[in-house]
């Protein structure tokens, strides 16, 4: 029996992300420099790079999760759909519901798991509530969950596996229909068989979504990623189709991560 076909992308020509010669500081120590790159729409953008290069950081700028911490600053700017996400006049409550994000470990909420899904949409008054049972339901079929906890949806969410926990938190985010998914280091805490369902569902999510992620795992971008951005110390070394860096690297710098000659 022949493999199923990998879901392909139709990646449009015109970024939904915009970055321009971004730079990023917590306090006094420059952790982003004249990082300039556009995230193309509909498709995986894997960032890869050895650990305090600032990738997450630059992550949590897209939809100024880093506003949270103290004493940060930025220069440069950030474009979501051409318009600048720290234009005074951002809602950034709206940008964050825009721009999901999915955290290193699973995070789900001391509530029921129909409770987590629904929170979102419910805080930011997405729809109505009568109407929450088929959102909650195509959120958790949309995260490849549906069909483990059907039955189970007033139980809670803190008593699934790890893996079903990801999805959950996976699910909870597609809930408030963003445009934009950020995915930091997803599948770190997972064993290798919740990881292959996650790096499925990845796939399986970029004909409806763009997806970026931050992972150490360079197997793992070079199975879900479109594009791939190597960062080191703070700068965005090189950007290209996935197949591109990896085998034909630009930079002697990529080369030698990518080789395991550092990091």
């Amino acid at each position: 029996m022949s493999a199923a076909p990998v879901p392909v992308a139709q990646v449009s020509p015109f970024p939904i992300v915009d970055v321009r010669a971004f730079n990023f500081w917590y306090g006094p120590r420059q952790a982003l420099t004249e990082v300039t790159l556009a995230i193309p729409r509909r498709a995986v953008t894997a960032l890869i790079g050895p650990s305090g290069c600032g990738k997450s950081t630059f992550l949590r700028s897209i939809n100024r999760m880093n506003d949270l911490i103290p004493e940060t600053r930025h220069a440069g700017d950030l474009l979501l759909d051409g318009l600048s996400v720290y234009s005074p006049g951002t809602d950034v409550v709206e940008l964050r519901r825009r721009v999901g994000m999915v955290f290193q470990r699973p995070n789900p909420f001391p509530k029921s798991i129909f409770d987590n899904v629904a929170y979102g949409p419910r805080l930011n008054g997405i729809g109505r509530e009568r109407d929450m049972p088929d959102r909650v339901e195509r959120a958790l079929r949309n995260a490849a969950l549906w069909d483990e906890v059907k039955d189970r949806l007033d139980e809670p969410g803190t008593g699934l596996s790890g893996g079903q926990q990801q999805r959950l938190c996976i699910a909870r985010a597609l809930a408030n229909e963003p445009e934009v998914l950020l995915m930091d280091e997803p599948c770190s805490a997972l064993d290798p068989i919740a990881t292959e369902r996650i790096e499925e569902l990845i796939v399986a999510l970029k004909l409806d979504y763009t997806i970026v992620i931050v992972t150490h795992n360079m197997q793992q971008a070079s199975r879900v990623a479109d594009f791939t951005g190597f960062f080191y110390l703070g700068r965005l070394v090189e950007f290209g189709d996935t197949p591109q860096v990896f085998t034909r690297p630009r930079d002697e710098r990529t080369e030698a991560y990518i080789t395991g000659r550092f990091g």
